[in-house]
């Protein structure tokens, strides 16, 4: 039995130092019967001659694995990785195993609907469990082409990231997608349902299992809506258009997750199909959810972490940005109340446990601990910290160093620094201490206010009594904008120290 092992940082730089991948080819058979499934890869990748590295890679039983043409012996796997030794500057690593279906939303999870019988797959890989399903180089900043087909049941139809080439006698083959990091690459498959639509150019579907299909197609024209409305939104934002081809929406019965930002198909949990009368804010978080898995789609997937250290990059803007789209393109105006009562009250609560952590660590140990880091401080602490930031620099400045930092870094990786260099030269500000105080430093401070007839008087205390308190950024939008306070015009007042004066 394998050993599924945690990557540690030090491990994803060195490999990442050593290796240049370039494309997962691969074919996976779910036409067996049982707990098992087919997998054949063939990896292509650029390497330090000489070098020596491995991949995750966790199968049940290997049937041939030839590097370079030369077999790779049984003994090269172990603990879950495939040890690769002796290197050449271009590399094939070639691969056909048996693999096992989760039923724990990892890897390639099967699904027995008790409604119908019918068997629906869905392929989650996050955060490190590529293994399960290929082998792989599995960290976020060894990004690569995949090119994939899947041999399914001729009932069945299967859908991922690419865009479909063709189906035939239950072979379907997908183009190769753009360049994504391991963790993004999914599939779905199964008898499912579907209501297809296109806006803008852009070719739209809904995916559900057979038996909610009278409900889908009862919301489908809400969940189009909703879609178009914030492509639209995010067009008119970002320089780049949405990059990925088709935009596929998928309710996937067991997914952990609430969604998942797949690049060409997002997955959602099927219970986001209502088979019942729901509340005005049941919908409301639907549509919230849409927008923050689009946002992921420049937030993530066009330009990634380079490791889980960065992972505000993702979800703190995907907070932010969905919040701000749904707001302002939907009919659900009421999203940022909704985010100062749930949202940010589930970071405060976060921020205050013990295990609280900065919104952006100096580092992450390994990928157990940035598992532990998906909480609402990384969300909601980290989305409300932006939305300061761009009462700060501005909206238009805060816009052009997102565009910036996309087409500097597109189907790349990028950090902390890459992106804050980009709003500081839009805006003209430096960045570094706010950045210091607000994402590098965890905890939550108090704050409390006094009006005075010639101004405002804060003062705030932080939770660690050994820390100083913050700078504080505060928005004053009933002040007269002609006017001043404390020296500073505009109607915003930053203090540079515990009080304001």
């Amino acid at each position: 039995m394998m050993v599924h092992m945690s990557l540690t940082h030090a491990e994803a730089v060195d490999r990442a130092a050593t290796v240049d991948v370039h494309e997962y080819e691969v074919h996976l058979d779910v036409t067996p019967e049982g707990h098992t499934f087919g997998s054949r890869a063939v990896v292509r990748f650029g390497a330090r001659p000489g070098a020596s590295t491995f991949l995750e890679f966790e199968p049940v039983a290997v049937a041939s694995m030839t590097l370079n043409g030369v077999p790779v012996p049984s003994s090269a796997l172990a603990g879950g990785r495939l040890l690769l030794d002796d290197l050449a500057e271009h590399n094939e690593l070639a691969v056909s195993a048996t693999m096992r279906y989760s039923n724990t939303g990892e890897g390639l999870h099967r699904y027995v609907d008790p409604a119908d019988d019918n068997v629906y797959l869905y392929q989650h890989l996050f955060i490190n469990n590529a293994g399960r399903v290929l082998p792989a180089f599995d960290q976020p900043d060894l990004k690569a082409v995949f090119k994939v087909s899947v041999t399914a049941p001729a009932s069945w139809q299967v859908a991922a990231n690419g865009q479909l080439e063709s189906s035939d006698g239950g072979l379907w083959r997908f183009a190769p997608t753009k360049r994504i990091s391991t963790y993004l690459a999914t599939l779905f498959a199964g008898p499912f349902h579907t209501v297809t639509d296109s806006h803008d150019g852009i070719p739209l579907a809904l995916y559900v299992r057979a038996a909610l299909g009278e409900h889908l197609d009862e919301q489908a024209s809400e969940l189009f809506t909703v879609t178009k409305q914030c492509l639209d939104r995010y067009h008119e934002m970002f320089d780049i258009r949405y990059p990925f081809g088709h935009y596929q929406q998928a309710f996937a019965p067991e997914f952990n997750f609430g969604a998942m930002e797949y690049p060409g198909l997002v997955i959602f949990r099927d219970e986001m199909i209502y088979r019942s009368a729901v509340t005005e804010s049941q919908r409301e978080l639907r549509a919230n959810a849409i927008a923050h898995e689009m946002a992921h789609m420049w937030f993530g997937d066009l330009v990634t972490m380079a490791w889980w250290d960065d992972l505000w990059l993702n979800e703190s803007f995907a907070e932010y940005m969905g919040t701000r789209v749904a707001a302002e393109a939907t009919r659900f105006t009421g999203t940022w109340t909704t985010f100062a009562m749930q949202r940010k009250a589930w970071g405060l609560r976060a921020d205050q446990h013990p295990s609280t952590h900065p919104v952006a660590p100096v580092e992450v140990a390994d990928t157990d601990q940035a598992l532990l880091n998906f909480d609402g401080i990384s969300y909601a602490k980290g989305a409300a910290t932006l939305k300061q930031l761009v009462a700060w620099v501005g909206d238009e400045s805060f816009l052009s160093g997102l565009n910036a930092h996309f087409a500097a870094h597109a189907y790349g990786n990028a950090t902390l620094d890459d992106l804050l260099a980009q709003l500081a030269k839009a805006s003209g500000r430096d960045l570094s201490a706010w950045a210091e105080v607000w994402l590098r430093r965890p905890q939550v401070n108090t704050l409390r206010t006094s009006f005075w007839p010639d101004g405002l008087l804060g003062s705030q205390s932080p939770q660690m009594t050994s820390l100083p308190a913050r700078p504080l950024i505060v928005s004053l939008p009933w002040w007269p904008s002609s006017s001043s306070l404390s020296g500073v015009p505009e109607c915003l007042l930053l203090c540079p120290s515990s009080t304001c004066q």
